[in-house]
Parts: structure tokens; C-alpha cells; sequence
């Protein structure tokens, strides 16, 4: 492949010509398993290329933790090669998390069933706007107080943390719920008409719905923002696998 600006050959499909500084590939696809990540690059609704990053997994804990840094490191120079807009991800969630540390790209997670064709047959929608503003800023309302504490905040954050959350109003809290022994749970509902969900923060017998504001323009393209919010909350620890 050779770059589309200048015309100089490219080492892999998709690399960033560092000849004329043009990008080649606006967005990667990157569908992880134990053993093996698969990148496709995109641009626009062209597949590039594909190629497949292997490790070997560890099972004991401390070569594990090793193994999984190695293991994303790979995958993350992969994805530096490119420079793509946008990172879209399926699969393990280990090291799909890792490599997003790794990363400063935007991550979405997409659907593991088919995720390249997922990807693609969306590609044509318009894009989320995204809010560039502190977490702290989004948080609004008449309601101050949150349950569960310090990890009720930290579910707050990591909603108010997602670059298509405009405003987070938190609401009362219903104290007349059933208990349970779990802690905290969060989790988020199915986007309205408008593409607005609500986080439901559960703590023992107190429960309290919260309002979230996003740029969805409609239930489509919410439910798209509700599913990368409860796999946040998964990752975090903070909602039932």
C-alpha cells in the first residue's frame, strides 16, 4: 500500500506516512481472545488490512500480570503505527482493558458478535458529539446526596467520565427497596426516544435513579452509549458480570 497523500510506500497497510505526516487508516478494530488480538484497519468504510498480534497466556498470577502488560504493549505499537481517529474493541476483557491504558485514543467497545461488520455498517451514521469537559462539571441538579459512598462516586465518575455524557442529575433516594448484601451496584437503563438513559445505583435497601444526559440523537444511538457505559461499570467492578 502506499500512502494516499504522498505516494510513498508503507511498511503495513494503514501506517501513518511519516514521509508527509497523513494518516492512511482512521479507525482500528481490535477483537481480543486469550491468546490472540485481531486488528482490521479502516478507512472510512474500506477494510485495509488485517493482521493478528499471539502471546502465550500464564497461568500463574504473578507472570500472568507480566504477560498481559507484554501482551497489550504488542497490540497498543500496533495501533501507534496507525494513528487512527478512533479505537473500536471486542473480546477479553483483560487485555482489552490493559491495552486501553496503553492508549490515548477513543475506545469504544462493540458488539462481539461480528464486531468488524458491526463497525462498518455504522460508520455512515453521524458522529457523537463529544463533551470536553471535567467528570465534576457534568454533575448537576437539585439532588447532592449519592448513595453507596465512595464507590457510589466513583460510578457517578466513571459515567460522567464518558466523552457522549453531557449532564449527570442525580435524583431522590427510594429507601424502600429490598436489601441485599452485594454493596453497590450500578447500572444503566435503556435509552429513551431522545438517546437519554438513566444510572440506577443500588445499595442495601436504598436505591436512587439518576438522570444521564447524552448527545445521542436518538434511542438507536443511546442504547450505543448505554452499552459502553454498563461495560465501563463491568470494568470497574462496579456491575454483575
Amino acid at each position: 500500500m502506499h500512502c494516499r497523500r504522498c505516494g510513498n510506500p508503507l511498511e503495513k497497510p494503514g501506517d501513518y506516512c511519516l514521509t508527509c505526516n497523513t494518516a492512511n487508516c482512521d479507525a482500528v478494530v481490535a477483537v481480543f481472545e486469550a491468546d490472540r488480538a485481531t486488528l482490521t484497519f479502516l478507512d472510512e468504510e474500506d477494510v485495509l488490512g488485517e493482521t493478528t498480534v499471539t502471546t502465550i497466556p500464564e497461568s500463574d498470577d504473578e507472570t500472568k500480570v507480566v504477560q498481559l502488560r507484554n501482551f497489550a504493549g504488542l497490540v497498543a505499537d500496533e495501533i501507534r503505527r496507525k494513528r487512527p481517529e478512533t479505537v473500536y474493541a471486542a473480546g477479553e476483557r483483560g487485555p482489552l482493558r490493559e491495552t486501553r491504558a496503553q492508549l490515548h485514543h477513543e475506545f469504544y467497545r462493540v458488539s462481539d458478535d461480528n464486531p468488524v461488520q458491526r463497525v462498518l455498517d455504522t460508520r455512515g451514521e453521524r458522529t457523537l458529539e463529544v463533551v470536553d469537559i471535567p467528570p465534576a462539571e457534568k454533575l448537576g441538579g437539585s439532588h447532592s446526596t449519592l448513595i453507596g459512598g465512595r464507590r457510589g462516586r466513583r460510578a457517578i465518575g466513571v459515567v460522567a467520565g464518558h466523552p457522549h455524557v453531557k449532564k449527570v442529575i442525580p435524583g431522590p433516594i427510594d429507601a424502600g427497596g429490598t436489601g441485599s448484601r452485594t454493596g453497590l451496584r450500578a447500572k444503566v437503563t435503556r435509552a429513551d426516544d431522545n438517546g437519554n438513559v438513566r444510572l440506577l445505583l443500588r445499595d442495601g435497601s436504598s436505591v436512587q435513579e439518576n438522570r444521564i444526559v447524552t448527545t445521542a440523537m436518538n434511542r438507536e444511538t443511546g442504547e450505543r452509549v448505554r452499552d459502553d457505559l454498563n461495560e465501563a461499570l463491568r470494568e470497574d467492578e462496579l456491575q454483575d458480570t
